[in-house]
């Protein structure tokens, strides 16, 4: 169609003429009413930016003497913050003499590498920047939703818990609230005879 035809269609149906694709051959354009085509895109454009994950760069700090439960509760975090698309900055303090011993914290470095490797790859190798020793990890790729905590019932516990509406006894009552009970049904039923 000529764009003197589709102008003129446009100002028929009191619209606008908007080109649509501008660098296609011929160029696209659609009748629509400009203020509200441009509200629509504007509405997409802001939906995509909030549904795009932005990645962060979590850091972890560590000395060479960091004990064994707290390199694995942090080694913990690390893998949550990984699978969840961020970047995971371990840096090792080093104080006084630890200068000495340097080889100590990139033994620590190494082994986190080993245990995060299943989720995680080396963006930056192990340097020594003055006193601190760096290293960073990236996600492998293959971004993993969180897994949500769900409890189960058969977790191994026998107790049976009180909804609001439901009027059910626990099955956790001592047993001597159960003889109690006991003997009142033997008594209404010894009233009704």
């Amino acid at each position: 169609m000529a764009p003197k035809d589709a102008l003129r269609i446009a100002r028929e149906r009191e619209l606008d003429l908007v080109e649509i694709a501008p660098q296609a051959k011929p160029p696209v354009c659609k009748i629509v009413d400009y203020g509200k085509h441009r509200y629509e895109k504007q509405k997409r454009e802001k939906q995509q930016r909030k549904s795009q994950h932005k990645q962060q760069l979590k850091e972890v700090r560590l000395h060479p003497r960091t004990d064994t439960h707290d390199l694995d509760f942090k080694k913990r975090h690390a893998r949550e913050w990984l699978e969840s698309g961020h970047k995971v900055k371990f840096s090792v303090f080093f104080k006084g003499r630890e200068m000495a011993h340097k080889d100590i914290g990139r033994e620590l470095l190494e082994t986190i590498i080993e245990d995060l490797a299943d989720c995680s790859k080396v963006d930056q190798a192990t340097r020594m920047d003055g006193r601190n020793m760096h290293m960073t990890l990236a996600p492998d790729g293959k971004v993993r939703p969180k897994k949500k905590q769900v409890h189960d019932d058969d977790s191994g516990s026998d107790d049976e818990y009180i909804d609001g509406d439901d009027m059910e006894l626990s099955e956790d009552l001592d047993d001597e609230d159960d003889d109690m009970e006991l003997s009142e049904d033997q008594d209404d039923t010894d009233s009704e005879n």
